[in-house]
């Protein structure tokens, strides 16, 4: 039975293949199973469940079995028979007395439901009306139970399969065992605002309290103070958030002048500042800067929660203006390519929250790998790469199996694409139409690609940099990696767009005029300045032959511009909530210049170890980092962690010389800082399983010292930075030699000392 407060994934909606043949028309005639506690249960918290299995008019033959099954995507860990002290430890026992054979395989089942606990019954069989009951997280050995996934879903399923033939085929019973996750005590509050926009445009501010998992947590009772730099028009000065709220959201605010604003919330009751909001730059112009996380999917494909439900956090809880629902097509059928339209449609509110109708067409990556598609009105045909989740195949005349043929069947449609690296990358040599795919998504769950926008530089492309999360657990814009496969918090582009509406979003994509982050949001601006003049193009000359070009002095990112001159200067300006460690500005793939907001002479005892890339392009690219940072003759004051997004793997300070750390990057970095007591005489060495990299700390000065670890992009990094940094604000101008051949794509990369980084779209000059 399900649990009241569950609420699953209709199976309708779902693509997933059963045997073509079964034992009976009714699945009733298979039997029943009932899960016992049911209700809701904290995320990370140690449970124990009983499945009780009862057989139905075929029984159970000699050699069938049962298979429970779960979703790939949930990081509760694997079930286990070996260790009655550890986690997750599993019996089973039938109501005959007879005990079955038990086992569990991560990917023992098929998409979505990968992960499978088999129980076989052998030397004899179950009639109707036997039983199996299964403990998962038995205790009785010293285990201490069953240990929760990391984030909330509303229906997790223990979803039962019976082979009541033996024949190894396995089919669902009717009604699904299935409980609720929710969240834990918060821990960090959140408070959420845009970075841009014009006098009197309206905006909204989000508010939450997240647990240790990145959960909004519904169990919050404080009074709140909220004070603003600004004037802020329908702005309270107070807020209760009461207990069963997982945020407050504050519609149509303005700022009546220019400025910035940031928004400070106190706890009220204890006078303690939780957080803020902000820089918001309120600047007349023609542009808004509206936030958005267009990748993402829900429990209908291979994700976690319905459909609705991710639409609702992206709007309330993640604090979004855009977002998109990106299914892998080969599991999308057609009852769900119509409800996703539905909500798309529902969803969409012009000036608030804008949604695309889309999907993620999901080739193999030799015959062009994953692009995201996105259309800008419902109702229009989806394009699959395959069926291969589809028992419906009526419009398999409708695929188009590689990218190329992709293309070809888009070019007449109102639509966009983004090239991404998921499980799969996408090859833009193989395929790529510059009027169709627009920009690269360099940013996601999966990890960090620059390398995706860089390797068509050569190849004459002008693509934009997006970001995205690429989710799978039902956060949409505020994408933790929990404790799994993902090694990365998701990305974010912010759109610089006349208008929060399709028309405005589309608009911007087509000018690259917008940026991505890996999470964070900072205001960025890069303009390049043209002494001798430019021709700034509407469209890519070198794709339309309709290209125009207007006369002008300076160009912003994204644009096209053909100079004379030999030499531009590029304008860079961030404004962050956290210190600004450093940017770097790009031509192609060279770093031309970095740009600090301090000098070698402000560097103190502190020191950042950084390691980051990964193995290579494809499925396995993650890299493990397992080793330690011995220090010698000075003491660790105080070390803080950097992008430890999985708080149950290793990295801790062991006495007072050492740090010790098991971690994992897939493309992206992490690692930790430290405050040591003195720098004199003192060294370091970095031992890891990836090589050893050693300074002298007291001869550092503000270059990095750096091993190449091989791979892609492999790299162990020591840093000196000041004590403090209070540089939340970072601009420069870069004089930039353009060379003659070829585009010169004018980018810069924004790391800030929390972690993040953000990547401007380029400014494609050529002379």
């Amino acid at each position: 039975m399900v649990g009241e407060n569950t609420n699953i994934v209709s199976s309708e909606l779902v693509g997933e293949v059963w045997p073509a043949a079964t034992p009976a028309e009714d699945p009733v005639l298979y039997g029943r199973a009932e899960l016992s506690p049911e209700g809701a249960f904290q995320v990370r918290s140690y449970q124990t469940f009983t499945l009780k299995y009862t057989a139905g008019r075929f029984g159970l033959d000699d050699n069938g079995s049962i298979r429970i099954v779960f979703r790939f995507f949930g990081d509760w860990g694997g079930l286990q028979m070996d260790d009655s002290a550890a986690p997750n430890y599993v019996t089973a026992i039938t109501s005959l007395g007879t005990t079955p054979s038990l086992k569990f395989e991560r990917v023992g089942g098929s998409r979505p439901w990968m992960k499978a606990l088999t129980a076989g019954i052998s030397g004899g069989y179950l009639s109707e009306g036997d039983t199996i009951t299964i403990t998962f997280g038995d205790t009785s050995g010293g285990s201490p139970g069953f240990k929760m996934q990391t984030f909330v879903e509303s229906g997790f399923e223990f979803k039962v399969l019976v082979d009541a033939c033996a024949v190894l085929h396995w089919v669902p019973i009717v009604d699904q065992p299935a409980i609720s996750i929710v969240p834990g005590d918060p821990v960090i509050w959140k408070a959420v605002i845009s970075t841009l926009r014009r006098p009197g445009e309206v905006f909204q501010l989000g508010i939450k309290a997240e647990d240790d998992w990145g959960n909004p947590s519904d169990l919050v009772d404080a009074n709140l103070r909220l004070e603003a730099s600004v004037s802020v028009q329908n702005l309270p000065s107070t807020a209760t958030f009461s207990q069963g709220q997982k945020s407050l959201v504050f519609e149509k605010l303005s700022v009546a002048e220019e400025g910035e604003l940031r928004i400070k919330i106190y706890d009220a009751d204890r006078d303690e500042l939780l957080c803020e909001a902000g820089p918001l730059i309120v600047e007349d112009g023609p542009y808004g800067g509206y936030w958005a996380d267009l990748h993402g999917q829900s429990g209908e494909s291979i994700g976690i929660t319905n459909s609705r439900e991710y639409f609702d956090f992206a709007r309330d809880l993640a604090f979004l203006d855009a977002i998109s629902h990106q299914a892998n097509d080969f599991q999308v059928n057609n009852a769900f390519w119509k409800y996703l339209n539905e909500l798309t449609a529902n969803y969409n509110d012009n000036g608030r929250f804008v949604t695309f109708p889309g999907y993620e067409w999901s080739g193999n990556t030799s015959v062009g790998g994953d692009r995201n598609i996105y259309f800008r009105e419902e109702g229009r045909q989806i394009r699959r790469s395959s069926h291969a989740l589809l028992p419906d195949q009526s419009d398999i005349h409708t695929d188009a199996n590689d990218a190329r043929e992709l293309f070809e069947a888009l070019k007449d449609e109102d639509c966009l694409a983004y090239a991404h690296v998921g499980g799969r990358y996408a090859d833009i040599k193989f395929a790529h139409d510059p009027k169709i795919e627009t920009a690269m998504e360099i940013h996601s769950a999966w990890g960090t690609f620059e390398w995706l926008l860089t390797d068509g530089f050569p190849l004459g492309h002008r693509s934009g940099v997006v970001c995205n999360s690429d989710g799978h657990k039902g956060r949409p814009g505020a994408s933790y990696p929990g404790a799994s496969m993902f090694g990365a918090y998701g990305g974010l582009t912010c759109f610089y767009a006349e208008e929060l509406t399709r028309d405005g979003i589309f608009d911007c994509l087509k000018k690259r005029h917008h940026f991505g982050t890996t999470g964070n949001r900072l205001h960025l601006t890069v303009d390049a300045l043209f002494e001798g003049g430019g021709k700034l193009y509407d469209l890519d000359p070198n794709v339309y032959d309709e290209a125009h070009f207007t006369e002008v002095k300076q160009a912003m990112m994204g644009d096209i511009v053909q100079t004379d001159d030999k030499t531009i200067i590029l304008k860079v300006a961030a404004s962050s909530s956290t210190p600004i460690e450093r940017i770097e500005v790009r031509n192609g793939t060279e770093v031309v210049q970095t740009l600090r907001g301090y000098s070698g002479a402000d560097l103190g005892n502190r020191y950042r170890v950084i390691w980051s890339g990964a193995e290579y392009r494809g499925r396995g690219r993650n890299t493990r980092w397992l080793g330690e940072a011995n220090f010698t003759n000075t003491k660790i004051n105080r070390m803080e962690k950097i992008n430890a997004w999985n708080h149950e793997k290793l990295l801790e300070v062991e006495g007072d010389k050492c740090v010790r750390f098991d971690a994992i990057t897939t493309g992206n970095y992490g690692g930790f800082d430290v405050w040591l007591d003195n720098s004199e005489g003192a060294e370091l060495s970095v031992d890891t399983n990836n090589g050893t990299l050693a300074a002298k700390l007291p001869e550092m000065d503000i270059d990095d010292v750096v091993l190449d670890c091989g791979g892609l992009e492999r790299k162990l990094r020591i840093i000196r930075l000041p004590e403090e940094n209070p540089h939340i604000d970072l601009s420069g101008d870069v004089e930039i030699k353009l060379t003659a051949a070829g585009d010169n794509p004018l980018w810069v990369c924004v790391t800030t000392e929390d972690g993040f980084q953000a990547w401007s779209s380029p400014i494609f000059v050529f002379t």
